[in-house]
């Protein structure tokens, strides 16, 4: 929604029981897949993605497109933003940017308390102590005022200090970093929450966060390692390809169940070149390091001067599924719509659907948003 005062008006999108069923049950086997000792590491991914810190990623985002067969994977995010946003699309009314009302932080609160275990946990694996809890939290992106999404983690931070762990929201360049670990005005920071998009801490500015993690002085979440398991674009290719996921562990009917949510993806370098320009209404075009849509290219809107020029070792083609539509008003206007869940490790902390116009997802143009979600049978 470009106005954050003026939120989307729609009625609630109601989805299958069946296919949310569905949704989850393949988060779970991907992930438990992915964790799995067989689990080939990503040829060329960096040594940060190879270290394993003990715990794994607050706030993973699985993005479904739901076909006529049912759902569809189309990307695995680790720093998904919108849960407050979604949570709002459920509850009419609240604000969309501080001050938030109190019966947003008030107690008992389901989702309050849900997000905020998925924190604590992380600390307790982490300090191998269950009762451990992070003295000082830092939400982190690069100049996070200028984010879209900053009034989420505002939410997000009050919620942390609130139940006792202060929380700041910091630029890197307001970290000190190194092999003794991460420290601002003089304090050393427990926890990371890293809504930052160097996934793999490889700029200049993470380099010093880079140090700290692999020392274990900071509890960073989401980390390197989560993102080349689950998020790294060119995981797609190994999980629409059964015997890949026989290889990582996967039974027959396990494999075959990810490859039917999984649209085919292959990288532009293994495919006949010519062969997908014909037949480029079909695919899907992504860079491998791509995140919020950025450089997503359908394959029907491609110029053959733009397709040329992309890198076919950078590429990653996708089978192209189309979004669903969600009327918005009694004249029949639809917008295009996706599902997001938003999990820790097996956990279901809730479900977002995006509606958006264009190509692809973008909450800032006008008109787009989350809409409130409803399940029937």
């Amino acid at each position: 929604m470009s106005d954050p005062q003026t939120p989307l008006p729609p009625p609630p999108g109601n989805h299958r029981r069946r296919d949310v069923i569905t949704m989850i049950r393949f988060v779970r086997l991907l992930r438990r897949l992915a964790l799995h000792p067989a689990a080939p590491p990503l040829p060329d991914a960096p040594a940060t993605a190879r270290f394993d810190p003990g715990h794994e990623a607050v706030m993973m985002g699985y993005d479904f497109h739901l076909s006529p067969q049912g759902p569809r994977l189309i990307e695995v995010n680790t720093n998904a933003g919108g849960a407050l946003l979604a949570y709002i699309a459920q509850h009419p009314g609240f604000p969309t940017t501080p001050p938030f009302p109190e019966e947003l932080f008030a107690t008992p609160n389901r989702p309050r308390t849900r997000l905020l275990q998925t924190f604590f946990q992380e600390m307790a694996l982490f300090t191998n102590d269950p009762q451990a809890r992070p003295p000082l939290v830092v939400i982190l992106d690069a100049r996070p005022e200028e984010q879209f999404l900053y009034p989420e983690m505002v939410a997000c931070a009050e919620l942390l200090t609130r139940a006792g762990s202060p929380c700041r929201i910091l630029d890197p360049e307001e970290l000190q970093m190194g092999p003794d670990g991460v420290f601002h005005q003089g304090e050393k920071v427990a926890m990371i929450y890293n809504r930052h998009c160097d996934f793999y801490l490889e700029t200049p500015a993470m380099h010093g966060l880079q140090a700290a993690w692999l020392n274990r002085q900071v509890c960073l979440t989401p980390n390197p390692r989560a993102y080349g398991l689950l998020a790294d674009k060119r995981r797609l290719v190994a999980w629409s390809d059964s015997a890949a996921l026989l290889a990582q562990g996967g039974t027959p009917a396990e494999a075959e169940f990810i490859r039917t949510i999984v649209p085919e993806t292959r990288h532009l370098a293994h495919m006949d070149r010519e062969r997908i320009w014909k037949e480029r209404t079909r695919w899907v075009f992504k860079p491998c390091q791509g995140f919020g849509g950025r450089g997503v290219l359908i394959g029907d809107k491609i110029s053959r001067a733009r397709f040329d020029s992309l890198d076919p070792d950078d590429t990653l083609v996708q089978r192209h599924i189309p979004p669903s539509l969600t009327p918005i008003d009694a004249k029949g206007t639809t917008l295009k719509t996706d599902i997001r869940l938003f999990c820790y490790r097996d956990q279901l902390l809730g479900i977002g659907a995006r509606a958006y116009r264009g190509q692809v997802t973008n909450l800032r143009t006008p008109g787009n948003g989350f809409l409130p979600v409803g399940v029937v049978n």
